[in-house]
């Protein structure tokens, strides 16, 4: 297993060092390290008021949803399998010729990308903070605690997205009746009087209360699910012959008011037939929008009126931008090099795209509103919204093209989006909570996202368009 273990690791760096070039992707561990040097220095200023216990909360949970996002491939079911497998030679794809078996394949994928991403996102974390600890009258022990207890947290998030994964591909009855089942352990939690969530997660309160009994269940949280993953692996499906009616043609001409519309249609019917619209949308969207929602929550005594509400809004249109991956993830711009399109014209139509799926963001707001008792602010929240989500998407298409997914791991692309970003969306949530009127303001980012955009199609169609 060890030199199969090595190849995949190696495979996987020359992928992405191939990607982003060598000096870029090597970089990278050392902007997370900067980040958390820099960010450690805030931790004192954060503690006048925010509670410690609620940063701590916060930490864990993006350390859990972080390793749900790395595991995530495979929450796509057989769609990512086949298409991100079988159409390049990945060793984790060589059971079909080689004599090694898929699960001997699969359980040294799950090492290799627990060692990978430990090494590339985790340890630069801890060491940066670690660093930073002596300055801030941190414990020289919570450096240790931390990198064992945020490992198990991300591990946590990776090991229940290989088992979401599991549960898909083998049926989407057994996803849903997984979740089904967890809500209704939260209920019960929740009936029980355990209102905090957060009290019940093991890495949490491990970190809060080192014990062995809490140690055991952090390790039986991560290893039970690890283990159903690899026992009932397949990459062998047995759908029944499926037929699909003509929706082309009737989607083209509900789109003719739109530019592209055949290529808006077929980017729509691609998401709908792999079931990647619905995967992404519950994996990719809803899952982060809800832990982000409890999160917030939390700080409401701390955040004035409907500062939770309008906050929570410009995070929806963070979170909003990023549909423009899913419409590029799989699609390289030279499965349409025989056709007589530049790339700025693919871009458009992916533009177009994303803007009929903006109505998931929208619809989704409306339902918090109306569940939150926030509707009188569902129309700023909505402005707020489509708003940070076009300016994301304008900054997305200049700094990346047609390949948002891939670039992200470049540390300047990624350096530039934060710069572009961040401090607008400080601007709009101080606006917002000195009065819910200014969230209109961010109609002024029309003129941002009108200028970059043209600008972006004539830029990428210039460029030389290589295929990895």
């Amino acid at each position: 297993m060890f030199e199969l273990f090595v190849s995949m690791v190696k495979e996987e760096w020359r992928l992405h060092a191939t990607i982003f070039g060598s000096a870029s992707f090597a970089l990278f561990p050392v902007l997370i390290f900067a980040i958390a040097f820099m960010g450690s220095f805030l931790l004192p200023l954060f503690r006048t008021v925010i509670p410690s216990g609620t940063l701590a909360t916060l930490a864990f949970a993006l350390f859990a949803l972080l390793g749900l996002m790395v595991g995530a491939f495979g929450l796509l079911g057989k769609e990512v399998m086949n298409r991100r497998f079988g159409q390049v030679s990945l060793i984790a794809y060589s059971s079909r010729s080689l004599p090694i078996s898929e699960r001997h394949i699969f359980s040294t994928f799950i090492i290799k990308d627990v060692v990978y991403y430990f090494f590339l996102w985790i340890l630069p974390f801890i060491i940066g903070f670690g660093v930073a600890s002596p300055f801030i009258g941190v414990s020289p022990a919570t450096p240790f605690l931390l990198a064992l207890t945020l490992s198990l947290s991300f591990l946590t998030g990776l090991s229940f997205a290989f088992f979401f994964s599991t549960l898909y591909a083998w049926s989407k009855w057994l996803l849903a009746a997984a979740a089904i089942v967890l809500l209704i352990g939260g209920a019960a939690a929740y009936g029980a009087g355990y209102q905090d969530p957060a009290s019940l997660y093991p890495p949490l309160r491990l970190f809060e209360n080192f014990t062995v009994s809490w140690l055991v269940f952090s390790l039986l949280l991560v290893l039970v699910p690890f283990a159903i993953s690899i026992a009932a692996f397949t990459t062998e499906y047995h759908d029944a012959k499926k037929r699909f009616p003509d929706k082309f043609s009737p989607l083209e001409m509900h789109l003719k008011n739109f530019r592209s519309p055949a290529l808006t249609a077929k980017d729509l019917i691609d998401l709908s037939r792999s079931g990647a619209g619905v995967g992404q949308t519950i994996f990719s969207f809803l899952l982060p929008l809800g832990l982000i929602w409890l999160f917030l929550s939390l700080l409401s005594a701390l955040i004035p009126g409907p500062g939770v509400f309008l906050v929570f809004s410009l995070l929806t249109g963070v979170v909003a931008s990023t549909m423009y991956t899913w419409l590029t993830e799989f699609d390289t711009f030279s499965t349409y090099a025989f056709l007589p399109l530049d790339a700025g014209t693919l871009m458009r139509s992916k533009v177009t795209t994303f803007s009929v799926l903006q109505a998931i963001p929208a619809a989704f707001l409306a339902l918090v509103a109306l569940g939150s008792g926030q509707l009188l602010y569902l129309i700023p929240g909505l402005v707020l919204c489509l708003g940070i989500s076009f300016y994301a998407l304008a900054i997305i298409t200049w700094l990346a093209g047609l390949s948002p997914n891939v670039l992200i791991y470049n540390p300047r692309v990624l350096g530039l989006f934060f710069i572009a970003l961040g401090p607008v969306l400080l601007v709009l949530i101080t606006l917002s909570f000195i009065d819910p009127l200014w969230a209109f303001s961010a109609l002024l980012l029309a003129v941002p996202v009108l200028f970059l955009l043209p600008r972006s199609y004539r830029k990428w169609t210039s460029w030389e368009h290589t295929t990895y």
